[in-house]
């Protein structure tokens, strides 16, 4: 098996999970049961963007970063293809708004699921801050501050980053 065909193996087994545990399970343990989806044009657009916006980034850990979402097993190359291109977090994103949607489709755990989005926003931004942010500059140094500089954390940029053009503009700076 090809190193790319492994990781993309590694990825979907780690992210079915992840995303099982919160998409499928939580809700179900919020309810005590049977949950009672109430489909609507607005729950079905966020699920599916947001579910769009992870699938890709997942694949883009998997086939350009060489790793998985899982901190363990992390991308031994940055990435800055896909919707990194526009924004840092697209994965967190992705998955807030996945989960508002299904806040909107299951009325019955709405609120607890907005609970659930508001806790778990307040530990990913922790997360980013004192550990992916540093992990991150230690491992790639001067392309990941480049990245970091033109691209932000939580608001999506209009016109996509171009890494090369960075690192062109970083170059000149130099002579």
């Amino acid at each position: 098996m090809s190193t790319r065909a492994f990781v993309l193996l590694r990825t979907t087994v780690v992210s079915s999970i992840f995303v099982s545990i919160w998409t499928w399970f939580v809700p179900r343990w919020f309810a005590g049961g049977d949950l009672h989806p109430r489909w609507t044009p607005l729950s079905l657009a966020l699920l599916v963007v947001g579910g769009a916006i992870m699938l890709r980034c997942v694949f883009d850990f998997a086939w350009t970063g060489r790793g998985t979402p899982f901190p363990l097993d992390a991308p031994t190359r940055l990435v800055v293809r896909g919707p990194y291109r526009f924004v840092r977090n697209p994965m967190y994103l992705g998955m807030a708004l996945f989960l508002i949607g299904e806040s909107i489709l299951l009325p019955d755990v709405r609120r607890q699921m907005l609970v659930l989005l508001a806790v778990l926003a307040a530990i990913v931004q922790a997360f980013i801050l004192f550990y992916e942010e540093p992990t991150l500059r230690r491992l790639f140094g001067a392309e990941y501050d480049a990245y970091r500089r033109a691209v932000r954390r939580w608001i999506p940029r209009l016109r996509p980053f171009d890494i090369a053009g960075a690192a062109a503009v970083r170059s000149t700076d130099l002579d």
